[in-house]
Formats: C-alpha cells, structure tokens, sequence
C-alpha cells in the first residue's frame, strides 16, 4: 500500500464540499465524544477514584498525561483513515499476516467476556436503585436495550443517544465535584510530576487508562459513517477529537477530586472491580442523603450504558470491516456497514452467548486468554500507528511528525509494562 495507492483509494470522495466542512468544525458532537464516552467506563472511574482516595491530589499529572496520550492515539487512528481513505484493519493487513492473526482471535474472545462484563456494570446502579430485581435480570435487560438500540438504529440516531448520556454522566461527575468543594492549592501541586511510594502501577494506569479501550481504533470507522472521509475533514476531526478528550479530561479529574475530597475524608476504603462505585454511593448517600446517592447511581448507570451501545455499535463495525476482509468483500461492501450481515453478526455474538456466562460463571481458561490478548492490544495500537503513519504508507504531508512517534513510543512503553501486569493478574487467578 503506497502514497500513490492511497490517492487512488479516495477517487472522487475527495470532492467534498469546503462549506460543508467548515461547518462541521463547529460541531461540537461528533465521533470523539462516542470514542471518548465508550472508552471511559466503570472501570476508569473507579480506578480514578481509588487513586484520590489513596493519594489525593498527587497522580493529577498522570491523569492529564493520559489525556494527551488518547489524544494522540486517536488522532492518528483518524489521520490514516482520513489520508488513505483505507480503514484501520486494512491498514494493519499491510504491516503483514500476523495482525490477523492476533486481531482475528482477540475480536471474538474479547467480546465474549466484555459483553458479560458490560452488562453486569451497567446493572449494578440499577439493582442497587431497585433492589427487589435480581442483578442478573438488570444486566440481561441492558444486554437486550443496547441491542435493540444499535440493531434498529443508524449512526446518526446512536451519536445523539450516546450525547445525551454523555451530558448525564459529565453532568453528575462534575457536579458531586463541585459539590465536594475541591483543594484547590493542593491540587495545582498534583500538576508537579511524581510517584507516590508503592504507587507506580497506579500512575500508569492513570496515564494509561483514561479512555483507554479497543474503541479507539473504532474512531476511523465512525468517521466515516458520519460522512467525515477525506483530508478535507483532518482539521474538524482534530478538533472533535481534542475537545472530546478535553471533556474526558475534566469528568476523570472531577472523579479524582471525589476520591480526595469525599473517600478519603470519609476513611472508607474503594473494593476493587465495579463494585468499588457502590462503595462511593454509600459514601454519599451517608454524607449528602439519598437524592444525592441516587443522582451518582444515574450518572453511573450513564457511563455504563454508553460503553454499552458504543462496543456494540463501533467494535461490531471493526469485526464486520475484519469478517468482510476475510471473506473478499473489502471495506465499504453494505455488509460491513451498520446493519450489515456480518455487523449484525458480531452484534449478537456480544449480546447473546455472555448472558452464559452471567448466569453460568467464567471458565478460567477463557479469563487466562482474554488476559493475554487484552494486555497487548493497546501497545498493538501504539506500535503499529507508528507503522502506519510514518513511510509508503501515507502520504508524507500527513505521515508522523517526530514528537508524535515519540509519544507513541511512550503509549507503548506504558501498556508494556500494564500489560505485563494484567496478563500477571490472570497467571495469579488461574494458580
């Protein structure tokens, strides 16, 4: 795949209209909220929010550090897309057969298990609200409303949904921060680089973490069903991806300030897991009374059901471009779009065969494999960003500038050394 070819792949799509896109650039929902609002899920708050509760203010650098790291990440999935007018996957199939080889595999097991994890947090908040409901009923009732949402819905339809939780969530995060009268002098000394002792993996996974999930590669696809195809639209996808991870910025640090402010005043101690947001509700709820406790469980549920809709939505059109690649269709053929055969495929594959595991357990093998292949997929993403974006591939005007290959380096460096940990994890709970 050359510059020359990637010319060709655009064929008349470059003609878009200038108009058009200066308009988009005062669009502030687009893609990049989907991308950020997906990525950042129950697991991210309740890392964020340990992290306050343990150390205060110290990691806020970390967190402002994995802003930026998302923010280049996604940017760089978008440009390829943009440049070449190839999709993410056809990309890496450049780069050689191994990517299939670990894409392929990881795609479906990684569904398997999300899809069980996703529904059981998105029905924590509900079964603490309606306790006389089973957890389980909750999570297959979410299952089921983001299936049918995405099944019978166009990306348009799913972009204003996924807005509207996303002003739920931000709007209870921040709010509780307010409420919580943060430090202001203690946290400016959070901007001053440092690692608290015994704190490394924590600041990692905060530079890491935010946001940090396959979805990101998802972002190339969004864009294009949005209509944004060509280098016409570089600058108003920069601009949609740097606000929205500016939003993501500002909802993880409100999280911080909570954990200072709240948790750790409180002396109450985080669980590990989802669970560790039920622990902030009785935080609350004992602190401010039950209106307050109750509007974080819907923020909560929010954060949720928009990883929800955004997996079933974005990660079904990366395995349908995959499927579609496999089966010589190519990128763009109706069946790799929304509504598509194989989307609509991998869409039941998440909804369907998880509820086994909700109701049956996680064999540990399957938990053994999905650690191995999650820990490498985000240094994946890094390393081959750098493969893409620099050479033949794209188009020198758009390839990597230095700083950029540099920040991607330290991505990959980060989710080496987490993704060492995580697959660790998984060793420790099969012994």
């Amino acid at each position: 795949m050359t510059s020359d070819d990637s010319g060709r792949k655009h064929g008349h799509a470059d003609l878009v209209d200038d108009d058009q896109g200066a308009r988009a650039r005062w669009k502030v929902v687009g893609p990049g909220l989907v991308v950020a609002a997906t990525g950042v899920g129950a697991a991210d708050m309740v890392a964020t929010l340990a992290a306050g509760s343990r150390y205060g203010y110290t990691l806020l650098w970390a967190v402002i550090v994995g802003v930026i790291l998302k923010i280049v990440l996604v940017e760089g999935a978008g440009r390829y897309t943009l440049a070449t007018g190839y999709t993410i996957f056809e990309g890496w199939k450049s780069l050689g057969r191994w990517t299939t080889w670990y894409f392929g595999p990881y795609i479906m097991i990684w569904g398997f298990v999300y899809g069980a994890s996703a529904m059981s947090s998105t029905a924590l908040p509900l079964a603490a609200i309606f306790p006389q409901v089973p957890l389980t009923v909750w999570a297959i009732v979410m299952g089921l409303l983001g299936f049918v949402m995405v099944w019978f819905n166009r990306y348009a339809v799913f972009e204003k949904i996924t807005a509207a939780l996303v002003g739920i969530m931000f709007f209870t995060v921040v709010g509780l921060a307010v409420i919580a009268l943060p430090n202001v002098p203690e946290m400016l000394t959070g901007l001053v680089p440092r690692i608290p002792e015994g704190g490394l993996i924590y600041t990692m996974a905060l530079a890491g973490g935010v946001g940090g999930t396959i979805t990101l590669a998802a972002y190339g696809y969004w864009l294009r069903e949005k209509g944004w195809y060509t280098p016409k639209w570089m600058r108003v996808m920069r601009i949609d991806n740097t606000m929205a991870y500016v939003l993501t910025g500002v909802f993880v640090i409100s999280m911080l300030v909570v954990g200072a402010e709240v948790v750790r005043a409180a002396g109450a101690a985080v669980s590990a897991g989802d669970e560790g947001l039920l622990d902030l509700y009785d935080v609350l709820k004992a602190r401010y009374g039950d209106v307050i406790g109750t509007w974080f469980l819907v923020g909560f549920w929010a954060a949720a059901f928009s990883s929800i809709i955004g997996v079933w939505n974005g990660v079904s059109l990366m395995f349908a471009d995959f499927w579609g690649n496999m089966r010589g269709v190519g990128s763009g053929h109706p069946d790799t779009r929304v509504g598509g055969k194989y989307f609509k495929f991998y869409l039941i594959w998440l909804t369907f065969p998880p509820m086994l595991l909700l109701l049956l357990g996680r064999p540990i093998g399957l938990i053994l494999a999905y650690g191995v292949l999650g820990s490498l997929f985000m240094p994946f993403l890094a390393l081959t960003l750098i493969g893409l974006n620099n050479g033949r591939r794209i188009p020198r005007e758009w390839a990597n500038k230095w700083y950029l290959n540099a920040a991607l380096g330290i991505t990959t460096l980060i989710f080496v050394v987490l993704g060492a940990n995580q697959l660790w994890e998984a060793v420790a709970k099969v012994l």
